[in-house]
């Protein structure tokens, strides 16, 4: 099964760097020391709380998936408190940062490529987060080190010349950029989506320079952090990655904010937790990451996986299979824990958060066909696994509270048994032992909730409660937190155990664009649609269990009370005015947000600034193309030269031109409003057409009042 990736080239650089290798293994087995050990026991204690007289099977399938959850949860608890250990010494040995000069300018004949992937994204949030990034490279006299790219692979004929507009705008305010350039390629087809237009890219332009950021299209970089990122590549040509950790930034509707708040506290703990546990062989995120270019040309080709059943084809979570890639070509992948000045953007609601999942579920659950593929290392095989748990125990809950709910059942219905066969001179009693429940339920406890509060510690101890609005609001915000995290988690683990059945039974994946409209709320209808049958399983559930084991109700009822409102719960963690009141009231406060940075403030600046305007800047981008010449001319040039059509394709395109005539832009569907973008001359003979419409026809393009 694995074999399929050994056509690609395996050859290992050598790594002068050792220690980091044996502390990284010193550093794994203890960590799977500290969690098999307590997993064992917590399932034995669990073993033990299961009645003697229940089915046996049952009970063993309860305590192998308790087992596997416990182990799971303790990864997250051992990672925060490694990470706690790594902040309170302030930092780690094996920093990548401290390899970087920061002091000494950047020095040599090399250029470096901010990438931008896009696929049908607001092209002014896009273009403002270009231009902020540019203005601060600017702001250090660095800015010619660094060539721009917005790579679009946007369908949508409105939005692609949109993109265009505000390409040639963006490029024309040169003034104070000192030798930046700012570059737009838009490809016709879609192949392997992101992963494909990075690997476009390389193919074309990858040669002319050393090293690669890619963004993603709601990322924003400082421009020290752009050129920290440089210098560690620079001193460290043993690196191939290095992943910044993102911090959340411009949420609005409550959801957003929560997560937001809980990035911003938790996020550094858990990220110096990963570095501590990982070293030179972490995972990369697919943006806000440095890669150097002519490793990841050479060693990080993805295959497709071959098959035809739901996890081959196009590898959808591309970038944990580059960097393993990376790392078995003997490249370190690193997090730069420490880094500061990478942002991102939350989805508005949990709709839009779920949809992104959909797609990464079948991407993680890929990589079950990748788990013993040759020459990666343990590491990275033990990350796969990680990656399809993140979605794999969602399901494993879900049978692990079923299984529950059947033993209750079972125990109330079942007639108990005193006497079993054969000689016995004391009746069997049912065994029930609360000293142990309790202990078993506090340890859980532990493991999921101690770490936030351990990351709380770190920042009163640190004395930044002042950014997290203050230490009584900070509390009232991880209070907050911890309670619409508890309601939404039964609704998440219901969506992600649909997600992999669904992923196994071959239905497809589509790749839609993500909602990034801060303002748009989720109506009832649509919340409706997307959440009645949870909200209907849990009221079921909820009732069954309170009528017959109402002792087993009081510990399924957060998991019931979820899925019953999570229609409610959606509406409302998707409604802008109620984070705003949070925010009025100093709630889910961060430092982004308290004190942000010039380039965010930047960028504020840009989102909030109304957009220039022209006569037709109020229709569609089609229209404007076909109508207004400057928009015209400005698409002809920026489309590059077109092939000339055979002779049915141009009997097609004269159609298409004919129909839009007669019945105006809006009587074309999309694919035929591309066809026409993509033919120069057609499209020409368009507009010089419509301006000699008149009457009602001319009114369907705009041209009359």
């Amino acid at each position: 099964m694995a074999t399929y990736l050994t056509t690609l080239n395996c050859e290992r650089q050598v790594d002068p760097l050792d220690k980091w290798k044996k502390a990284g293994r010193l550093r794994r087995l203890a960590l799977a020391f500290l969690i098999v050990a307590p997993t064992l026991i917590a399932a034995w204690v669990m073993n033990s709380l299961l009645p003697a007289q229940g089915l046996g099977w049952l009970n063993a399938v309860m305590t192998g998936l308790f087992a596997i959850l416990f182990g799971w949860i303790s990864v997250g608890f051992w990672s925060s408190l490694a990470g706690v250990f790594v902040l309170a010494r302030g930092g780690d040995a094996f920093s990548v940062l401290k390899d970087a000069d920061l002091a000494t300018p950047l020095s040599g004949d090399f250029r470096t490529a901010i990438l931008f992937p896009v696929y049908n994204e607001d092209p002014i949030m896009v273009f403002q987060e270009v231009m902020a990034v540019r203005r601060s490279l600017a702001r250090t006299g660095e800015a010619g080190r660094f060539d721009v790219f917005v790579l679009s692979d946007t369908t949508d004929p409105n939005v692609w010349i949109t993109e265009e507009e505000a390409f040639v705008k963006a490029n024309s305010q040169t003034d104070d950029l000192r030798g930046g350039r700012l570059f737009y390629r838009r490809r016709q087809y879609n192949l392997k989506r992101k992963s494909g237009n990075i690997a476009d890219f390389c193919r074309r332009f990858g040669a002319d320079y050393r090293y690669i950021i890619v963004f993603d299209a709601d990322s924003l970089m400082s421009a020290d952090s752009l050129i920290r990122l440089v210098k560690i590549m620079e001193a460290r040509p043993d690196v191939g990655v290095v992943q910044t950790p993102p911090k959340a930034i411009f949420s609005e509707t409550l959801l957003a904010k929560i997560q937001q708040f809980a990035g911003a506290l938790y996020g550094p703990v858990f990220a110096a937790g990963l570095h501590y546990w990982q070293l030179g062989e972490a995972q990369y995120w697919g943006h806000n990451a440095i890669i150097r270019t002519e490793a990841f040309i050479k060693h990080c080709q993805l295959p497709r996986i071959p098959g035809r059943s739901p996890l081959a084809g196009d590898i959808l979570s591309h970038d944990f299979v580059e960097s393993a890639l990376m790392r078995r070509a003997g490249y370190g992948v690193w997090l730069a824990y420490d880094l500061e000045g990478s942002f991102e953007q939350c989805p508005p609601t949990l709709i839009d958060e779920l949809i992104r999942d959909k797609r990464w579920c079948q991407g993680n659950l890929q990589h079950s066909r990748l788990v013993f593929a040759k020459g990666f290392f343990p590491t990275h095989r033990a990350l796969f696994i990680n990656g399809i748990m993140s979605y794999g125990s969602a399901l494993l809950w879900f049978f692990f509270l079923l299984a529950s709910s059947f033993e209750a059942l079972s125990s109330i219905l079942a007639t108990p048994i005193y006497f079993p066969e054969g000689p016995s001179l004391f009746p069997d009693w049912p065994r029930y032992f609360p000293a142990w429940a309790l202990t078993l339920l506090s340890s859980t406890a532990l493991l999921l909730f101690f770490p936030k509060v351990l990351a709380a510690l770190m920042v009163v101890i640190s004395g930044r409660t002042k950014e997290f609005g203050g230490f009584l609001r900070l509390c009232l915000s991880i209070f907050l937190e911890v309670a619409v995290s508890t309601f939404l988690a039964p609704v998440r683990m219901l969506f992600h155990s649909l997600f992999v059945v669904t992923t196994f039974l071959g239905l497809r994946v589509t790749w839609n664009p993500q909602n990034r409209d801060r303002q748009k709320g989720l109506s009832w209808g649509a919340a409706l649609k997307f959440h009645w049958f949870g909200s209907f399983l849990g009221i079921v559930w909820g009732l069954s269990m309170y009528v017959i084991s109402p002792g087993f109700f009081l510990w399924l009822s957060p998991v019931a009370a979820g899925l019953a409102m999570s229609i409610p719960l959606s509406v409302l963690t998707s409604r802008v005015s109620l984070g705003a009141l949070a925010g009025r009231l100093g709630l889910l406060k961060t430092p982004a947000e308290t004190n942000p940075p010039v380039e965010v403030q930047e960028l504020a600046k840009g989102l909030t600034a109304p957009a220039a305007a022209d006569f037709f800047s109020e229709a569609p981008g089609f229209t404007r193309a076909v109508v207004s010449p400057f928009v015209l001319a400005l698409h002809l040039s920026t489309s590059g030269k077109k092939r000339n059509p055979g002779p049915k394709i141009k009997a097609r395109l004269n159609s298409l031109m004919e129909l839009a005539l007669q019945n105006g832009p809006e009587s074309l569907t999309a694919k035929q409003k591309k066809a026409l973008l993509n033919d120069p001359k057609t499209l020409t003979a368009l507009h010089h057409a419509v301006w000699g419409l008149d009457g009602d026809k001319a009114k369907l393009w705009g041209i009359l009042a």
